[in-house]
């Protein structure tokens, strides 16, 4: 890579961090719907056509914010130690996320990421949007599932349930913190929360990856 080539992927790069986060800015002071795609191309003052080279659709600029746990189950699998199990691997991130207060978990009560999660649980659309990436999360687990032994179609319906498993977890997360609960307390229970899902899934599972 020349460093020419390296200004504008670093350029590209900070214009694409400056629309998402001057998108949600405005997501979270005005509401989802009540802002438009023009409104935050005028903000960041790129023009709507540009704005659309980097993100395809209103609800992504809303949720690149998630975008770095984008294959993080399948990198947990294709990374565990030796010996280890794809849902032992699985199992023991999961719970250190959640120590972490992982947003991604649904389990923060600081106020931006407690506003953004209201926000996404909230709309429609932006859980709809969110299906999406949530079928590429299952198709690179399978991937790496099917390395570990097994067939195409066990290694999916795995997947599927792994990823669907994450998603329930963190409404739950998200849940408990909206209804009021303290962050120590929900936190204990999201620990008992997933090793109960854990449980179900190694009972339905173990026998194809144990």
């Amino acid at each position: 890579m020349t460093d020419e080539t390296g200004l504008r992927e670093r350029k590209k790069q900070r214009t694409r961090q400056a629309l998402s986060d001057t998108a949600i800015e405005l997501f979270l002071k005005h509401g989802f719907d009540q802002v438009s795609v023009a409104d935050v191309a005028a903000a960041v003052e790129v023009s709507k056509p540009t704005l659309f080279r980097y993100f395809p659709a209103k609800e992504d600029l809303a949720l690149h914010r998630i975008a770095d746990h984008q294959g993080e189950a399948a990198r947990v699998v294709a990374g565990r130690a030796a010996g280890q199990s794809p849902l032992g691997a699985l199992r023991a991130h999961y719970h250190a996320r959640l120590d972490a207060h992982d947003p991604v978990t649904g389990l923060n009560d600081h106020a931006v990421v407690r506003a953004f999660n209201d926000m996404l649980y909230g709309t429609p659309s932006l859980l709809a949007r969110l299906v999406r990436y949530s079928e590429r999360d299952e198709e690179l687990l399978a991937g790496v599932l099917l390395e570990t032994g097994g067939d195409a179609l066990i290694a999916r319906l795995a997947a599927a349930q792994i990823i669907t498993v994450h998603q329930r977890l963190a409404q739950e997360n998200w849940r408990k913190l909206a209804e009021g609960s303290a962050i120590g307390d929900a936190l204990a229970e999201a620990h008992g929360d997933a090793d109960r899902a854990f449980d179900l899934l190694g009972a339905g599972l173990g026998v194809s990856f144990p």
